[in-house]
């Protein structure tokens, strides 16, 4: 294959500490990093000046064909709004759905700055082909359900384990498989023993939620007499290879033990807010050493993936629930979306930092722009004053997926067209 070289120039880099330079790109990986301006002769050079360069957001927890579902129910507790509006319609959901569902939230995405996601829902191949043909880096899981019934634990896991052989470690290696238990309430112990077991014998991530709302906590401690994560390591599924989404409702001993098992969080405040699930104590978590990502949830429950919004709102959240503006500074919530997002899928070696030999996944911000004037301090401008809409450019895997606004990956029109038929069928049929 021909080498390619893109060359950033110009830029104001965003990292451990924040200065001016250039960044050049081979192929797939960030090849040089310097204070200086670049060569001139790359095949591709983009002028950085008065552009910020961040390593692209990573979305620890979505489930991107949901998309389809945006606006069906709002304004509802979870209970409801899963049993009486989003399971019904999820009864006629295909593969043609949820490929569909997948390239509008792929969109979305590439236009505002996320390169890296962590998607759980169904026909997963679909939504695999959409992340191939978008460009995207992602970890996909099938959902996995049982309710205690032991010919539905069987299919989830034949679903699970098909997913893992046609998909995981494709498209260029950008697309991982992880195994996929829905929660704690609604997998039966045994489904959640075997995942346990499997994903530690092929060395594959748990994406799982937990503890999202105060009534599954009070279903598992019912029929376990343990609260969510005391339930969890009783039965050995915790470890350094779960990443947990939501955790809201958490005693101080559960904290210990996440932080002694090692697992990864990934907190969800939009999502949480609108459902009123409640407020993860993130601030606390992360003073006990506890690795905290950020995720969008679906977008039938935020109703949007934006991550630039999400990092905005998690960090004013905590500031209000602890009454301090201390709390979850500009710098920390960054590094929630950049690389404790990278550290939660196992990627820390691969991407979420501006460095020599990562993968060359990264975000330019346009900041001419009246809501980021005057530029003067690049990482609180990014988490308290810019929006998604202000990403101008997008490159993963070395490849450019975004420049100028303009998508080279997918045809916005077409995408949106597909998926706005798609949901219309879909609905119908509810």
């Amino acid at each position: 294959m021909e080498t390619k070289n893109i060359l950033i120039n110009n830029v104001t880099l965003l990292g451990s500490e924040i200065k001016r330079g250039s960044v050049l790109i081979e192929n797939d990986k960030i090849m040089d990093v310097t204070e200086k301006n670049g060569q001139k002769d790359a095949d591709i050079v983009i002028n950085g000046e008065k552009k910020v360069l961040s390593p692209g957001l990573v979305n620890t927890h979505t489930h991107l064909s949901m998309s389809l579902l945006r606006g069906l129910a709002d304004d509802l507790p979870l209970d409801t709004w899963l049993n009486d509006h989003i399971w019904p319609v999820e009864a006629n959901l295909t593969g043609e759905y949820c490929y569909a569902g997948a390239l509008l939230a792929c969109v979305e995405m590439i236009k505002s700055g996320t390169t890296t996601f962590n998607d759980m829902y169904f026909f997963m191949d679909h939504v695999a082909k959409a992340v191939d043909e978008a460009g995207l880096r992602g970890m996909l899981s099938h959902g996995m359900i049982d309710l205690g019934d032991e010919e539905k634990r069987k299919g989830e896991f034949k679903e699970t384990l098909r997913i893992i052989e046609k998909c995981h470690d494709t498209a260029e290696g950008r697309i991982k498989v992880a195994f996929g238990p829905h929660a704690p309430y609604t997998c039966s112990e045994e489904l959640l023993k075997e995942v346990r077991e499997k994903a530690g014998k092929m060395g594959l991530k748990i994406h799982i939620h937990v503890s999202e709302t105060e009534f599954e906590v009070q279903q598992v401690t019912e029929a376990h007499g343990a609260r969510p994560f005391e339930y969890l390591d009783e039965i050995g599924f915790l470890s350094d290879d779960v990443l947990a989404a939501h955790a809201v409702w958490l005693s101080d001993k559960e904290i210990e033990i996440i932080k002694e098992n090692e697992v990864s969080l990934s907190h969800n405040p939009a999502s949480n807010m609108k459902l009123a699930s409640g407020i993860s104590p993130v601030s606390k978590l992360i003073d006990a050493g506890v690795n905290v990502s950020l995720g969008t949830d679906g977008a039938a429950s935020n109703n949007d993936l934006d991550m630039i919004e999400e990092i905005k709102i998690a960090t004013l959240l905590q500031k209000v629930n602890k009454m301090d503006p201390t709390v979850l500074p500009a710098e920390k919530a960054f590094e929630m979306a950049t690389i404790n997002g990278a550290r939660a899928l196992g990627f820390q070696d691969v991407i979420g930092t501006i460095e020599m030999g990562k993968k060359a996944d990264l975000v330019l911000f346009d900041m001419k722009a009246p809501h980021l004037t005057p530029f003067r301090h690049p990482k609180s401008h990014l988490i308290y004053a810019a929006k998604g809409s202000d990403v101008n450019t997008v490159i993963c895997n070395g490849e450019i997926l975004m420049q100028n606004r303009e998508l080279k990956s997918l045809d916005e029109t077409e995408v949106i067209t597909l998926a706005e038929n798609a949901a219309e069928e879909l609905l119908s049929k509810a």
